[in-house]
């Protein structure tokens, strides 16, 4: 009798939530353009985590509900796409995949005094000199990835020569920079390097930087290059006979781009994730494996990193709103900041001097095309190579605050 109560109160508890007015939040994303795949990931990881939470009664006694605005990865588009969202009522907004969107969204979110998330952008720029009070990020730092993949290659490939083909815009120059810093190869007269325009790469802008790569004769060849432009970049070098000769390295390499690319174009790339589909069952997270079992039920695939990103984005907004007992963005930030939690993998924290989320990053290399459709899921795309703890990774904050300095900023978010 008394199951029966607590079972129709729960019911009851769980209808009113949801006949209540939805809280409001928005995902500032690509569904078109440069970088739509991974926007499309985190849309799927978006209504996963919405959907767990309604579904558990919702945030606050309400139903949370999901606005959307495409940015196609330009950044005057996703700043509009702020106005808009806050003007229909977004208490939060989140998404991105291009830094320079991310950077434009989230500053124009400070001044409507709304929290961004950017779900996915790697420039230290965006928690670094153009960081503020207003926006946190889920992915990894370029200093975080360029630490973690220096110590691998520094260790298994000594006294290389390096050439580097970077994405000319934030990204691009911060994590080529992290990466020189980490393998010694800062000298530029020794290893080489070219830049590729961003956004407007163009067939013949590929075919010239990778004949410059392919004449330096270095034993690597650095793709700084993400999403469309890496996969363009990595079909050119094929058919320049690169990939069989040389080292390729992709600092940010996703499931996303191995699925644009093709396995068997990407084998033997090396570069680094924030997550993985086989990360929960590394790190022995039950709720990271519930992730991608739910995942897989919902959309017939396994989540990439960007799904991951957003799902995590949603569910630590909404216990920071659940802590506060708010959904106001500054009774959020003091929530959020210096957090330790653990979702999708081990141990995490949003950083409280800067808003980085602080976490172990993935050295990774790219299957061969027979090891992942050896797999039953056709999705095995990488081995993990090496784990690299946020300690050994992340930038200190003396270091973050001269950075800003440099940059005539602040030495504390504003």
């Amino acid at each position: 009798m008394r199951m029966l109560i607590a079972l129709t109160l729960w019911v009851a508890t769980t209808v009113s939530a949801l006949a209540a007015d939805p809280i409001l939040i928005g995902l500032n994303y690509p569904r078109t353009g440069h970088y739509k795949e991974e926007g499309l990931a985190q849309m799927r990881g978006a209504l996963l985590a919405i959907d767990e939470i309604n579904a558990q009664g919702g945030l606050l006694g309400q139903p949370i509900k999901l606005l959307t605005r495409d940015t196609a990865s330009r950044p005057e588009k996703a700043i509009r796409n702020v106005e808009k969202l806050v003007e229909e009522g977004a208490v939060m907004l989140f998404g991105s995949v291009s830094s320079a969107v991310a950077i434009a969204a989230s500053e124009r979110a400070r001044q409507l005094n709304t929290i961004y998330f950017a779900t996915i952008g790697y420039s230290n720029d965006v928690t670094g000199k153009n960081g503020h009070r207003y926006v946190f990020r889920e992915s990894t730092s370029a200093t975080m990835t360029g630490r973690a993949l220096g110590k691998y290659l520094s260790e298994k490939f000594p006294n290389k020569t390096y050439f580097y083909v970077t994405a000319d815009y934030t990204w691009g120059h911060s994590s080529e920079q992290a990466l020189r810093e980490n393998t010694n190869t800062s000298d530029t007269s020794k290893h080489k390097g070219v830049l590729l325009p961003f956004p407007t790469a163009k067939q013949s802008d590929h075919n010239s930087t990778l004949k410059q790569a392919q004449d330096s004769g270095a034993d690597i060849i650095v793709l700084v290059l993400y999403g469309h432009d890496l996969v363009r970049a990595m079909r050119t070098a094929e058919t320049m006979g690169l990939t069989k000769k040389v080292q390729i390295i992709a600092p940010n390499l996703t499931q996303s781009v191995i699925e644009q690319a093709g396995p068997g174009l990407m084998a033997g790339v090396i570069g680094t994730e924030h997550w993985l589909w086989r990360a929960p069952e590394l790190e022995k997270s039950e709720a990271g494996m519930a992730f991608v079992k739910n995942f897989n039920k919902a959309y017939e695939l396994y989540p990439p990193s960007a799904a991951a990103s957003a799902y995590t984005v949603v569910k630590q907004w909404a216990d920071a709103v659940t802590r506060s007992k708010t959904t106001n963005s500054e009774a959020v930030i003091k929530a959020l900041e210096g957090h330790d939690y653990t979702l999708l993998k081990d141990a995490a924290q949003w950083r409280a001097f800067d808003h980085q989320n602080i976490q172990t990053v993935y050295v990774v290399q790219a299957n061969s095309r027979n090891d992942v459709m050896a797999h039953p899921s056709k999705q095995d795309y990488f081995t993990i190579l090496e784990r690299v703890e946020a300690s050994q990774a992340a930038q200190s904050q003396e270091q973050w605050q001269e950075d800003r300095a440099k940059a005539g900023k602040p030495n504390r978010l504003q």
